[in-house]
């Protein structure tokens, strides 16, 4: 990533060979690697809830949704519609969308920030998916009205989110690992 009016930044794009695009589109991949993975994991994980369980999570969740579909629901009734959460999991595309844009997001700071900032790799990506996990599922779905206070949920989704975002951290810096190499260094051209 080339900032202009930092010094440090045209070395560091000579020493990469990447200018933003690439590093963006990296990130997108990688980001859609990680959201696929945190996806199968918790859906594998969901499914293997007893229902009571899955009952009381979603019980506590604003209108019975998770944050993507709240989000969702917000935007289409502020134009004057809704959106129509089908089947026994609340699911609509709209949902869907809004949840991958929230897994792509992080991600793109993540490519950007990797080399600038190697210490967010720790643990191979897994302390990066701590963060999103703590900042997100536990402290932001709450302040912003996407999800119930913590103390609200069963300890089964605590635990669900906290592994899957694990997953989420390590499956993405593995895929730019794969693709981009290990933080800061030479890349071949």
């Amino acid at each position: 990533m080339m900032v202009k009016g930092w010094p440090e930044t045209e070395e560091l794009g000579q020493r990469q060979g990447d200018g933003t695009g690439a590093t963006l589109l990296k990130g997108t991949l990688a980001g859609l690697a990680a959201t696929v993975a945190l996806d199968r994991l918790d859906w594998f994980m969901w499914d293997h809830l007893d229902p009571a369980t899955r009952e009381r999570t979603r019980s506590v969740r604003p209108d019975g949704l998770d944050p993507g579909h709240v989000i969702a629901r917000k935007v289409a009734q502020a134009m004057g519609t809704d959106i129509e959460p089908r089947g026994p999991d609340n699911q609509s595309p709209a949902g869907v969308a809004v949840h991958a844009a929230m897994g792509l997001a992080p991600a793109l700071a993540y490519a950007a920030l990797r080399d600038r900032v190697p210490a967010m790799t720790a643990g191979r990506g897994t302390l990066f998916g701590l963060g999103l996990f703590l900042m997100q599922d536990e402290g932001l779905n709450t302040l912003t009205g996407l999800g119930a206070r913590p103390q609200d949920y069963p300890w089964q989704a605590h635990a669900r989110g906290l592994i899957a975002h694990l997953v989420y951290g390590a499956v993405l810096e593995a895929t730019m690992r794969a693709l981009d190499g290990p933080p800061g260094e030479r890349r071949d051209a």
